[in-house]
């Protein structure tokens, strides 16, 4: 580590946009900590920093484990000192039915998504506050802006996201930290085959069957014109370079269109439309 290196943490690093994301902060100089859950993951992004010697390092973190947290963040701070960008970008989709979910699956899916996020971010803020400087991103969602059909879980933990890290953008303000929502649209990633399926949403006699059915079909559909995953890691990376960053970033064609139709219609034109789909 030179004296003027930055330090980067990413969550949730092993694929889709975590993977892209550490490896542009690593590409451009940051000391940047990819963490995962599953350390034998770690493989293809090793093998990318070693060919092309990046100041990369992974590292075990499980976001819903406090023990793994603090330590992964103990190490990093013994090892650097400081911690310039954090990016949280651990998470998993929960889709099914409102009514065909327990109240376990729910709590499951804010677990990662929203106290995961909670977790590192705390155990980051003193560190950022003693230096007087830091970047906290939140990866959000367009579903942190916008609701859609079996959603609610994961729709309602993107929200959560959005409030806290508005109202901590005033808190850590003084403190010299900025605060950035990147919300992606659909992407090209195995985020939809990790997702999970609510237990009572894959019994063919739910009221709710034909609902599922058709919006596999949308979604797949919405799949085949998708971004990319570097494209939110490019957008990520320009906001964390900018000096004056936004406190929210669309990321893909479809969700600046879905949001700029939510500005423009009534909440009733924009629910017929989101049916459309």
């Amino acid at each position: 580590m030179t004296s003027n290196q930055k330090v980067a943490i990413v969550t949730g690093s092993s694929s889709g946009i975590g993977y892209e994301i550490a490896l542009i902060l690593a590409r451009n100089g940051f000391l940047t900590y990819a963490t995962m859950r599953d350390l034998q993951k770690k493989s293809t992004l090793e093998s990318i920093k070693d060919k092309e010697n990046l100041p990369l390092k992974c590292v075990q973190l499980d976001v819903t484990d406090e023990d793994s947290v603090r330590n992964a963040v103990q190490d990093i701070n013994d090892d650097t000192g400081r911690v310039d960008v954090l990016v949280n970008n651990a998470g998993y989709g929960l889709n099914g039915a409102f009514e065909d979910l327990t109240v376990d699956e729910i709590k499951t899916q804010f677990e990662t998504n929203f106290y995961g996020l909670i977790r590192t971010t705390q155990a980051i803020l003193p560190t950022m506050r003693r230096q007087k400087s830091g970047i906290i991103v939140n990866i959000s969602s367009g579903a942190g802006r916008f609701g859609y059909p079996l959603g609610s879980a994961y729709v309602s933990t993107k929200f959560a996201i959005e409030g806290l890290s508005e109202s901590l953008s005033f808190e850590v303000e003084p403190f010299g930290i900025k605060v950035i929502l990147i919300e992606p649209g659909m992407i090209k990633t195995n985020f939809s085959n990790a997702s999970v399926l609510a237990k009572k949403s894959i019994d063919p006699n739910s009221p709710y069957a034909p609902l599922m059915k058709s919006m596999e079909k949308s979604i797949k559909q919405l799949h085949e014109n998708a971004s990319s995953s570097q494209l939110v890691a490019n957008i990520t990376f320009d906001a964390i370079a900018s000096d004056k960053p936004k406190l929210r970033y669309l990321a893909g064609k479809d969700v600046e269109q879905w949001v700029a139709a939510k500005k423009k219609m009534s909440d009733e034109e924009f629910h017929n439309m989101i049916k459309q789909l």
